[in-house]
């Protein structure tokens, strides 16, 4: 500065003074000036040693540095100073330590002088830096909170549940969310509705909750359970309604399930539902199931009917639901159902009556179906629209309600030339294509007949027809000479 070099190296040190000392003398220095020194330039080496400007001058113009040991003399010749209050002394500590003057332990301990608070800045102060901050420090803090909270909820939403065994639990319709936590709680299901309300909000299931009879597996988790609910995994049920019952009695079958609910308006046409195993959940409508019957029923018929044989001397779908009505009727066991089939159509294109003993029931007890004794005499000749001893052809509707089976064996009977049966004494029937045939097969029924009845007695006893049961074979037929597809019943 002012054109002065800095010197190249440290002031040499002599042996009378220590790093300590020089460090406390720059000190001393330091807190004696008070004037400005624009041309002066101190600094401290990395050793504490001050260096100074080679061309600078402390004091009287011609006393300068000239690089040999500092001591006390020479220090106060080159500075030119002689406002020392005390002189330099070439010891240990350089210069004499002030006197401490005793205090009171508590004046000890109180600072000397208490340095004033930094005052805040207008900008920290303003209102809206105050409430951004309080802000943010809440959102901070409610992260924190609510993230805890989540992976609480996580562990507990995943943990197995109380259940030590499945579990079966009916939710009926419009309850709402707590209603269904409460529901669930109170069956053992959950323990914490409050989780469950939650898992739900967060999966967006609010409004896919469903209504039904659920069975819920041991320890499931509360995600099993809204899973089980939202996806509608209920107990599936399964109704058997047997083929070739009538629609009255399907009608009765289905008001006596209590897995069912409402009312039926009216009892359906004969041979408008489809008998089979229907799948249902509790709650299900009487009514929806009859609906489901009909449809199953229509898509059926089509079906068959589309794929029915050419020459099939049947006019219509309804009069294929007819005929096939009759052979439900006369046998249960699958293999014949063709070969009965056939001997109807036969007796069809030869303008014969088909004289079938079920029609001659449902003429007499309509959608009842069963007599509940065997037939007589008077009533195989009693006129009724249904009785096919009486009238030609098909009666005007189905006697019962036929099954697939059914209706695949009369749209696509054996082909055969049969046009008589009768029951062969176990459960199935004989078939024959004439009258001579027929005859021999109905004294071979009359002979097993009467060895059911006497084992020991030859002798022959009146034929009797058995109670007619439903789709169950039909009764013997009686050895006379007669053109009927199935047997004659007892007389009076």
């Amino acid at each position: 500065m002012n054109g002065h070099m800095m010197p190249a190296s440290p002031l040499p040190l002599g042996d009378d003074y220590s790093a300590r000392a020089l460090a406390e003398l720059a000190q001393a220095l330091d807190n004696a000036t008070q004037h400005s020194v624009d041309d002066r330039d101190i600094r401290m080496s990395d050793a504490g040693v001050a260096l100074l400007d080679r061309g600078g001058s402390y004091g009287d113009e011609d006393q300068s540095w000239n690089g040999d040991t500092i001591t006390p003399e020479s220090l106060e010749n080159l500075l030119g100073r002689s406002d020392f209050d005390e002189p330099l002394v070439a010891d240990d500590t350089l210069m004499e330590k002030k006197p401490i003057n005793p205090r009171s332990p508590r004046a000890a301990l109180e600072p000397e002088r208490v340095p004033q608070p930094m005052r805040r800045s207008s900008r920290a102060r303003h209102p809206l830096v105050v409430a951004g901050n309080a802000l943010f420090t809440l959102l901070i803090i409610l992260a924190v909170v609510v993230g805890g909270a989540l992976l609480v909820g996580k562990q507990r939403f995943e943990a197995a549940g109380p259940l030590d065994s499945d579990k079966i639990v009916t939710i009926p319709k419009g309850l709402g969310i707590r209603d269904i936590s409460e529901l669930l709680v109170q069956e053992g299901v959950i323990e914490q509705p409050w989780i469950f309300m939650g898992g739900v909000f967060v999966l967006k299931a609010r409004d896919e909750l469903k209504a039904g009879e659920y069975q819920f597996t041991k320890h499931a988790s509360l995600r099993d359970v809204i899973g089980t609910i939202v996806d509608g995994k209920v107990i599936q049920h399964q109704l058997t309604l047997a083929e070739g019952l009538t629609s009255e009695q399907i009608v009765a079958r289905i008001l006596e399930n209590d897995l069912l609910t409402g009312n039926i308006r009216e009892v359906p046409r004969e041979g408008t539902l489809l008998p089979e195993t229907y799948k249902l959940v509790r709650g299900t409508s009487r009514e929806q199931l009859i609906q489901r019957m009909q449809q199953a029923q229509r898509r059926a018929v089509q079906e068959i009917w589309d794929h029915r044989s050419p020459d099939l001397p049947l006019k219509s779908p309804e009069q294929l639901v007819t005929l096939a009505s009759i052979v439900e009727k006369e046998t249960g066991r699958p293999e014949e159902r063709s070969r009965v089939a056939a001997v109807f159509v036969n007796r069809l294109k030869q303008r014969m009556r088909l004289q079938s003993d079920p029609t001659i029931i449902y003429g007499l007890v309509g959608g009842k179906g069963s007599l509940g004794r065997p037939i007589m005499r008077s009533e195989i000749e009693q006129p009724t629209p249904y009785n096919t001893y009486v009238i030609d052809g098909l009666p005007p509707g189905p006697i019962a309600n036929p099954g697939r089976a059914s209706l695949e064996a009369t749209a696509n009977p054996a082909r055969t030339k049969e046009v008589f049966f009768v029951a062969d004494g176990t459960g199935g029937h004989a078939f024959a294509e004439n009258l001579e045939q027929h005859q021999k097969n109905v004294a071979r029924l009359r002979q097993i007949e009467q060895q059911q009845r006497d084992p020991w007695s030859a002798a022959p006893a009146p034929a009797t027809t058995a109670p007619d049961s439903g789709a169950a074979p039909v009764g013997p037929a009686k050895p006379r000479p007669r053109s009927a597809a199935t047997k004659p019943t007892a007389t009076q």
